[in-house]
Formats: structure tokens, sequence, C-alpha cells
């Protein structure tokens, strides 16, 4: 088969993964499907690339990051059941009122996500907050989603140093990396992606109140019906760790006191600082190094054990502050494992996709194509990340296909030109992190069904906020990057 072929197969595999994904379909069937249609049309055995290629690369995903899939969707589901998220979203409403109300619902949302609460449970305890600070202050409803993106959806999922979000930690066994890669740069990103969200948000609502603009129609139900929307779902388990499916699937207890919702989340991070910082680096991990774990060294573990620790050591600390306070512990519980294991096999799925069209022959014109942009290798691993996240929908999974693909030729030629690994890891994610918010993306999906929005009334202020903000911080740190290296 020519190359052309190859090419050809490669992208009608990719092209109808991406269609009939945003009309609704599973990726657990689309995947294998797309890649033995690449597989096909490039000549190559369907059999074992399905058997072995794409089932392969879809178990290595699962037996790396299942555990912190498991563990940001348990802890999620037992901060919403306890009442945690809702006393915080409640507490910064006390405190910040209706005439702060775009802050409050950004401070609300970082503080949350930051601390380990899954996306999508966000989404759906801040959009009622929202509405009612929104409608309070009179600012127009169509901008409830920018205000809830910029705060859950931008810097504390890709640049904040530590954040325990899924993408954050899909570098660090590539390139032997932490949570808190590149932690300057980092902040700096983070600053840019909340300065600009802020600025867009506050330009927008003073638009508004010159043109005379209200809150609108008010759309009271609109995020329970998101939660058991079979297309919304289709779409959400691919973006994020979370099925919204489970979202109703326990009863929540009113918020307890703040001090008791906020522990579990200073937990998170105080953990994650602790084993990352002092617990792992004076482990003697030798042990390691025998067959039976592998054969690894603890750097490419330790990120993964580090967060998977802190949120494991914030779910008993919230079981021991607020567990009476659940309803049914144990219905919470199952459906915070239930909530994990389709999103983790959607990811898993697209990973084994990237895997097998990685294997083609003609995958070698890509990858030359990508290491052949102009810029050098922080351009090159950007734009991959971007592209691919793009095209997929998901940043994990885009992230991941990326680094399977092209992971140990950027570690070659970060150690040829002296690039310091947490440089490629912060610029991987938030290139992920960028032009992964389309249309099609789960997360803007869900975010504009639990807000009553369209396209048409949101999507705009979305772009603004979250990709025009990410990308600005992304070219920020390529240029800070490239020219004093990683901080």
């Amino acid at each position: 088969m020519s190359e052309a072929m190859g090419l050809f197969g490669i992208l009608l595999g990719l092209g109808l993964l991406v269609w009939l994904a945003y009309r609704g379909w599973s990726v657990l069937l689309l995947a294998p499907a797309a890649a033995l249609v690449a597989a096909g049309l490039a000549g190559e055995p369907l059999l074992a690339h399905w058997t072995q290629t794409f089932m392969g690369a879809a178990a290595r995903f699962v037996a790396q990051f299942f555990p912190l899939f498991l563990l940001g969707a348990l802890f999620g589901k037992l901060m919403e059941d306890s009442g945690a998220v809702d006393a915080i979203a409640g507490f910064m409403t006390d405190r910040l009122g209706p005439q702060r109300a775009v802050l409050a619902v950004v401070l609300a949302g970082a503080i949350v996500t930051y601390g380990g609460v899954s996306l999508f449970v966000a989404y759906f305890v801040l959009a009622p907050m929202a509405m009612a600070l929104f409608r309070a202050a009179d600012i127009p409803r169509r901008l409830m989603p920018a205000a809830i993106a910029v705060g859950s959806s931008t810097f504390t999922m890709s640049a904040l140093p530590g954040t325990p979000a899924i993408p954050n930690t899909i570098p660090m066994p590539f390139f032997g990396t932490t949570p808190f890669a590149a932690p300057g740069l980092g902040i700096v990103a983070s600053a840019v992606m909340l300065g600009i969200g802020l600025w867009w948000l506050r330009r927008a609502e003073a638009l508004a109140r010159r043109r005379g603009e209200g809150f609108g129609e008010d759309r009271p139900g609109a995020a329970h019906a998101a939660a058991d929307d079979p297309l919304v779902r289709e779409r959400a388990v691919t973006a994020r760790e979370f099925d919204p499916a489970e979202i109703h699937r326990s009863e929540s207890a009113p918020p307890p006191p703040i001090g008791a919702a906020a522990l579990p989340l200073a937990v998170v991070v105080a953990v994650n600082l602790l084993m990352t910082f002092a617990v792992l680096p004076a482990m003697d991990a030798e042990f390691l190094d025998e067959p039976r774990w592998g054969g690894i060294t603890l750097s490419a573990v330790a990120g993964v054990w580090a967060v998977a620790t802190a949120l494991a050591a914030a779910t008993l600390v919230l079981v021991a502050t607020n567990g009476r306070r659940l309803p049914s512990l144990r219905a919470s519980m199952d459906a915070g494992a239930n909530a994990s294991v389709l999103p983790v096999f959607s990811v898993a799925s697209l990973v084994g996709f990237g895997a097998v069209v990685a294997a083609l022959p003609a995958f070698a014109a890509v990858r030359d194509w990508v290491l052949g942009i102009g810029g050098g290798p922080l351009v090159s691993l950007a734009v991959a990340t971007n592209i691919l996240a793009a095209l997929t929908g998901s940043a994990s999974g885009g992230l991941t296909i990326a680094l399977e693909a092209l992971g140990p030729t950027y570690m070659a030629l970060a150690a040829e030109q002296g690039i310091d690994p947490g440089l490629l890891h912060r610029i991987a994610v938030i290139g992920a992190g960028t032009l992964d918010i389309l249309p099609h993306n789960g997360a803007v999906i869900t975010l504009l069904a639990v807000c009553g929005c369209t396209h048409k009334e949101s999507y705009f202020d979305i772009v603004v906020v979250a990709i025009v903000s990410s990308i600005t911080a992304l070219l920020t740190i390529i240029l800070l990057g490239s020219l004093v290296g990683s901080f």
C-alpha cells in the first residue's frame, strides 16, 4: 500500500471518529472501528492491531490512570453528597454577594476543582449557584457558562502547579515529572488565563448593562435534565473523569460548616505537596527495579502516587468529618466508583485508536511533519497536543495519544538541547487544554446544558475566556521557557 493510501486511511478513520462521536455514538464502539478502518486502508493485519496494538495501549492507560479516575470521581461524589461543595459555593455567595457575582462563581469553581473535585460535579453545583447570583444581579444568563469555565476549566485544569486534574497527571510517566512541574511558569500562565477571563467577563457585563440587557429567560431544572440526557453523557465521558449519569444516583446532605467543607480540599493540596517534595524523594525505591514491578524507576510513578495518595487521604478525612451527614455512605461511594468506569474506558479507547495510527507506516510522515514545525520542540509539542485534543474533543485523550506517539522523541530532544522535562510537561498540558474546548467537546456540551444555554447564546464568550486565554498563556510560557528556561 502506498503512503498516500495510508495517510488517507488515517484521515478517514479520524474523520469518522470525530463526526460520529459528535452525533452521540459511543467512543467504545467508534474508536476500534475507526482504528480498523485506518489499519485496513494501510494494508495492515486487522485482528492483530485490534487485540495487540489497540487493546495493549488501552490497557496500559487503564493500568496507569484508573486509580486517579476512581479516586477523583469518588472524592467528587462524596464532596457533592456531603453538601461540602454547596457549602463552599454558599460561602462565596455570602462573602461576595450579587454585586460581585462573576468573581464569586469564578473563585468557587477554582477552589473546588483545584481541591480535587471532579469537573462535572462542580458544573452541576456551580450552575444553580451562578443562576441565583446572576438573577439577583441582573447579569445575562448567557454569561454563566463562561464564568463557570474560567474558574473550573482553564488554569486549575492545566496550569496551576499541583492541580490533581487528570490532564496534569498524564505527562508524568512520560517525562518523569511531578504535578508541580515548572511551577513558576504555571503560575504565570494561570495569571494570564484568569486575568483575560475576568477582564472579558467584566467587559461583557458592562456592555450588557449599557444595552439594557438583563438576566433574561429563567430556565429552572436545566442541570437535572442534563444529567439524564444520554447524548450529553456520551459526549461528556471522553472529556473528564466523571460520568454525569451518576450525579443523581444518591441523595445529598445539607451543607456542613465551611471549615468541615474546605478541610478535605486543603488535605488534597497539603498531601500532594508532602508526597512530591518530602515523602517520595526520601523513599528507597530500589525494589522497583525488580521484574515483578516492571523494572521501572520511581520517577515513572511518583507523580501518580502523589496525586492518588492525596485524593485517598482527602477521601478518608471527608468520610471521617462528614460521613455521618451522608444519607447513604455506600450509595454515594458506589455512585462515585461507577462514575469513573465509562470515562476511563472511553479515554482509553481514544488512546488505543492513537496507538494503532502511530503504528502504521504512514504515520512516519505525520511525525516528521510535527517535528519539522518551525520554532523548535516546544512549539511543535504545543501544536501536536492542540491538534489532537481538538480532533478528539478530549484533553486527556489527545494528550495521551500525542505522548504515546512522540513522548520518547521529545525526551530525546530535551536531553540533546538541555530542555527541562518540566517545561515539556507544562506546555503539553496547557496545549491540550486549549483547542479541546471546541463546540463538540463533552465538557462544553455539558456546561451549556446544565446552564440551560445554547452554543449560539454562550459559546463565543467561552471561546474568549477559555481558548483565547489559554492560547495566550501557552504562547507566553513558550516565549519565557525559550528565553530563560523552566522555573
